[in-house]
C-alpha cells in the first residue's frame, strides 16, 4: 500500500486474511515502485502519479497496480473494494493498471506485460 490509503483499511484487509505491506513515509514515487516490484506485490494507491511513470517514463511497474479513485475515502469503501477485486474470479490484477471507481473498475496492461 501507498502510504496515502487510509491506515483502517490496511487494518480492515489484515483482519480479512489479506497480506499488505505499506511503503516506508517519506519515499518518493519512483522508490515505492521500485520497493512494491522487489517485493512481487501490487501497489495500491491513491495517486494517479504511478500510472504516468508506468506508462509515460518507462519506470518498471511492480505486478500490479491498482488506483482507488473514489468520491468518498471512507476506509471502509477501499478494502470492500478491494476485497471484491481479489476475490473475484473474473479479474486478474497481475501485470495491469486497474482504476477502481464507486461505477466498477477498467484495466490496461503494463507494459512490461504486453
Amino acid at each position: 500500500m501507498d502510504e496515502n490509503v487510509p491506515r483502517h483499511s490496511v487494518t480492515l484487509l489484515r483482519r480479512a486474511g489479506v497480506d499488505v505491506s505499506i511503503a516506508r513515509s517519506g519515499l518518493d514515487d519512483e522508490s515505492v515502485m521500485a520497493q512494491a516490484a522487489s517485493e512481487c506485490r501490487i501497489l495500491v494507491t491513491l495517486d494517479r502519479d504511478f500510472g504516468e511513470l508506468a506508462f509515460s517514463h518507462g519506470v518498471a511497474p511492480p505486478l500490479g497496480i491498482v488506483l482507488l479513485r473514489f468520491r468518498s475515502l471512507r476506509p471502509e469503501t477501499c478494502a470492500e473494494a478491494l476485497l471484491a477485486l481479489l476475490r473475484s474470479t473474473a479479474v486478474v490484477l497481475e501485470g495491469r493498471f486497474t482504476t477502481v471507481r464507486e461505477a466498477g473498475h477498467r484495466q490496461r496492461l503494463l507494459r512490461t506485460y504486453q
